[in-house]
């Protein structure tokens, strides 16, 4: 074990990157100077917090984009060196996207390849880069779920404020500091639901806010399990659901119902084998039932449901069946940045609330194919690997899998941009680590039916692979 801490010690660049994993059959136990989250995933996670923008030049910069251009490149270069375990499908597909939106953005749009190239591939591939280098165990991921919980926590006051007068607090209160340029306050006051007001918080539009919370939801509830207390656990959850709630937007709370359901299934039929197999069948079934029985595409039967008005539905519906003609109509290089896509004039001004459908419609199928890949490849090969209950990887593993199964329907009825398109990615990135730790005795995992964490009979702390101080709350 002193062996194993030494390795990991020496692989993490000072105050960059995180150790890299090892080959081992038991996960290091983090040292008291391993004990917090690396320095640039503070600065990150205060940089989503503090929506503060700045021109530098003809450059718009925020808090976001400053952490991130400074770390990516050197991040890049570990990558490549190896620091961070083997190069994975979605190191070479996200990589490979940008090359092809740079591409397709100088045929449609050649003014636009440096300003908007530059600052998309800062906030995509950063901030996957940051998570991908800087959570690597099963310790930086618990950390940064609590991290992230703190984060929910800290915003219901300015929540809870918004909600009743319609006044985005903290972005007033930046909005008047001279110098200083934040989120675009976005006035709610002609879209009140239930006689409240939509909350924004700190993102540009009230939609980011809820997916944001939502994101905290399935980790919270599995991924803290033997962290947290029972008692502050459920409060927490109570806590990320509310602050999801106040956003008042039905794709922020597709998540959470999504992600409700999967630990239902997984709660009841805990004792049967293959039943995320099942699950997966009966999905397929209900497609295929859908697409002989329904007179519309299943999609958007899909959607319908997924919205809180049935004119809501029918308009996703349009902006889904004439977004897919725009697709066709430029197969291979999109219709790029600035030209608007072809629709009825009766449909007026209309943005696509679909985030896969924008890449689609704006970089071809190339993009799509190249985004969905990297992003559908480590969710199936995650998925699929074994982990040893007793390491407490598999909890996390199931968490993860959760939050990225409601995102991914969630990104089919909202877009996301700037400073939740990045946080995304830097989430997901902080999931490749269950990639890359190393194999271990052939078990029940998520493919074969996981038990109980801790067998019965047996206490947590014999199991845990944690220090008691990160345990105790």
């Amino acid at each position: 074990m002193v062996a194993i801490e030494r390795n990991a010690s020496a692989a993490r660049p000072a105050g960059l990157a995180p150790s890299q994993s090892t080959p081992s059959q038991s996960t290091p136990t983090p040292t008291s100077a391993q004990s917090r989250l690396a320095l640039p995933v503070v600065l990150y996670l205060v940089a989503v917090m503090l929506p503060i923008g700045f021109n530098l030049g003809p450059i718009y910069l925020n808090l976001v984009r400053l952490v991130l251009l400074f770390s990516v490149v050197p991040l890049t270069l570990q990558l490549v060196a190896g620091r961070y375990g083997r190069i994975l499908v979605p190191d070479i597909c996200f990589f490979l996207f940008i090359v092809w939106m740079a591409i397709t953005t100088s045929i449609n749009d050649p003014d636009r390849v440096l300003e908007n190239v530059g600052s998309t591939s800062i906030e995509f591939i950063g901030g996957y880069m940051l998570g991908r280098a800087c959570i690597r165990s099963p310790a930086d991921f618990i950390r940064l779920t609590r991290a992230l919980v703190l984060m929910i926590i800290l915003t219901v006051p300015i929540a809870v404020y918004e909600l009743i007068t319609n006044v985005p607090l903290m972005l007033y209160v930046l909005d008047r500091i001279p110098g200083v340029r934040t989120e675009f306050i976005v006035d709610s006051a002609d879209e009140m639901r239930m006689g409240l007001y939509r909350v924004q918080a700190m993102f540009p539009h009230p939609i980011h806010y809820g997916m944001f919370c939502s994101s905290g939801f399935a980790l919270c509830f599995i991924g803290l399990k033997g962290v947290y207390s029972t008692t502050k656990r459920y409060l927490a959850l109570a806590v990320i659901t509310f602050c999801t709630f106040t956003s008042l937007s039905s794709g922020a709370l597709l998540p959470i119902f999504m992600q409700t359901g999967l630990i239902a299934w997984a709660l009841v039929f805990r004792k049967t084998e293959k039943r995320w197999l099942i699950l997966g069948l009966l999905c397929a079934a209900g497609y295929v039932a859908l697409e002989f029985l329904s007179n519309r595409p299943p999609i958007i039967v899909i959607m319908s449901y997924a919205t809180f008005s049935a004119w809501n539905a029918y308009w996703r519906a349009l902006i889904f069946e004439f977004g897919m003609q725009n697709v066709w109509a430029h197969p291979w290089f999109g219709i790029g940045l600035t030209a608007d896509w072809v629709r009825p004039r009766w449909m007026g001004p209309s943005s696509v609330d679909n985030f896969w459908l924008v890449v689609a419609m704006r970089y071809g199928l190339p993009g799509i194919i190249l985004l969905g890949a990297g992003y559908l490849q480590p969710l199936w090969a995650i998925g699929m690997r074994r982990f040893d209950p007793a390491k407490s990887i598999w909890p996390l593993r199931r968490a993860w899998l959760i939050v990225f199964v409601g995102m991914t329907f969630s990104l089919s009825t909202v877009h996301v941009w700037s400073t939740l398109y990045s946080f995304v990615f830097f989430l997901f990135g902080a999931g490749m680590w269950f990639l890359t730790s190393p194999p271990e005795q052939p078990g029940q995992g998520i493919a074969e039916g996981d038990p109980d964490p801790v067998p019965q009979g047996r206490t947590a702390q014999r199991y845990s692979r944690f220090p008691v101080r990160l345990r105790s709350t």
